[in-house]
């Protein structure tokens, strides 16, 4: 009965918050899913970093690169982003590794562009393929993104972001012309990584670790206020954009992938029952597969 009912629930929810929202959850180790909306293609914004990610990691595994290798970064020329080495002023000089780190745990996308920079962007396309992401694709990097809704946004600059006709022109906001996937392609992505499928077990691990640092609570890791359940995750965020995939580890074994991607009514930049409304819905969806999904 709870399976029944459960799309329901997270329609309502989602409607409740002020957002349309597609959601799948996914028992990594049963294979038992429920979901709305999951084939429904969506833009990944940051969320696309987790590709990143593991191809990085993958290509270290085939001795095509080492993670410690020392990379350059100098002030000019940096993406756009709040966090990180976006927001710093002085040159640095850093690990690949401690990169992908920035990149997940505070989304910072000149990390994210230091590693991009090192794989390419067809190889995070041959990996996504690779694991039969079939409907997973990035189109550009992030600091191309950023540079497209600087221009659709136009003389405006940031503060037109809030004007309804310019965020229906964003091209970083349509799945057709943006770095795109599926809440279903993302948990799959998620499982493959938990199993070991995506990577040796050692780089497995590496990643599961790194997604565990994220210092976002907000979102997914707000729906599951326990001491022992861990939340491990990545988001991803544009105007009227909210998403977050990750996976929720219980107590008793039961590991569960969750994925969720909305886009509020509002274009406002703060609307906390955008964010909750994503842990709220990866909760609804986890204890129906408990309970027998």
């Amino acid at each position: 009965m709870a399976v029944t009912n459960t799309p329901t629930r997270l329609k309502e929810a989602f409607a409740e918050a002020g957002v349309t929202g597609r959601l799948h959850a996914l028992d990594i180790d049963s294979g038992a899913e429920l979901g709305t909306g999951a084939d429904h293609p969506v833009v990944t914004a940051s969320v696309h970093k987790l590709c990143v990610l593991i191809t990085l990691y993958e290509q270290a595994a085939a001795g095509l690169l080492d993670l410690t290798e020392q990379v350059e970064c100098p002030p000019d020329g940096r993406a756009s982003g709040p966090t990180g080495l976006s927001a710093m002023l002085d040159p640095v000089r850093m690990s690949l590794r401690d990169a992908a780190y920035l990149m997940i745990a505070v989304s910072d996308n000149t990390a994210a562009e230091l590693c991009l920079s090192r794989v390419g962007l067809d190889a995070v396309n041959a990996t996504t393929a690779r694991l039969g992401l079939t409907r997973t694709r990035a189109l550009h990097t992030f600091r191309a993104m950023f540079e497209s809704m600087r221009e659709d946004a136009g003389p405006g600059g940031a503060q037109a972001l809030t004007d309804p006709y310019v965020i229906a022109r964003l091209r970083a906001l349509d799945p057709a012309r943006s770095n795109h996937s599926t809440a279903r392609d993302m948990t799959r992505l998620l499982r493959a990584l938990w199993r070991d499928e995506a990577c040796t077990p050692e780089h497995g691990a590496a990643m599961r670790r790194v997604l565990g640092l994220q210092v976002w609570p907000h979102r997914l890791a707000a729906g599951f206020p326990f001491d022992d359940v861990h939340v491990a995750g990545k988001t991803g965020s544009l105007p009227t954009l909210r998403n977050e995939v990750g996976v929720v580890e219980y107590p008793d074994g039961g590991r569960y992938a969750v994925a969720v991607f909305t886009r509020a009514a509002r274009t406002a930049a703060t609307l906390p029952p955008a964010d909750a409304v994503i842990g709220t819905t990866a909760r609804i969806a986890v204890e129906a597969l408990r309970a027998g999904a």
